[in-house]
């Protein structure tokens, strides 16, 4: 397939992934999205790319649009990946924010006095 960028899967989830930090280590990670897409047309694998989208990590990130089959791909800055909130800074705030909702409304559902 030619990709230069990592690529990660599980089950039907695909994720790829590189150091972008110039317009020319972008449109590497394009040529890479390309790559995947037409490789997923060549083995009826169709990738649904309304729902793939861009995270981009770190502050100096250059921020560069991106395209699958001439779509723009959504950005996001937190996103649920295998049950961790993953977020565009790397920090586990939301994270820990979520659980704590969980267990607190968990609490709140069971009696103070149990007959």
């Amino acid at each position: 397939m030619g990709i230069i960028n990592w690529i990660l899967k599980f089950a039907d989830d695909t994720k790829i992934f590189g150091k972008v930090t110039d317009q020319a280590s972008r449109d590497i990670l394009q040529e890479d999205l390309t790559k995947l897409y037409n490789w997923s047309q060549d083995w009826q694998m169709d990738l649904n790319v309304e729902k793939c989208k861009v995270m981009h990590i770190g502050p100096s990130n250059p921020e560069y649009k991106y395209l699958m089959n001439s779509h723009v791909l959504q950005e996001v800055n937190q996103e649920k990946d295998l049950g961790i909130m993953i977020t565009s800074n790397l920090k586990s705030f939301s994270q820990v924010t979520e659980a704590y909702k969980k267990a607190n409304g968990t609490w709140h559902d069971y009696p103070l006095n149990p007959v």
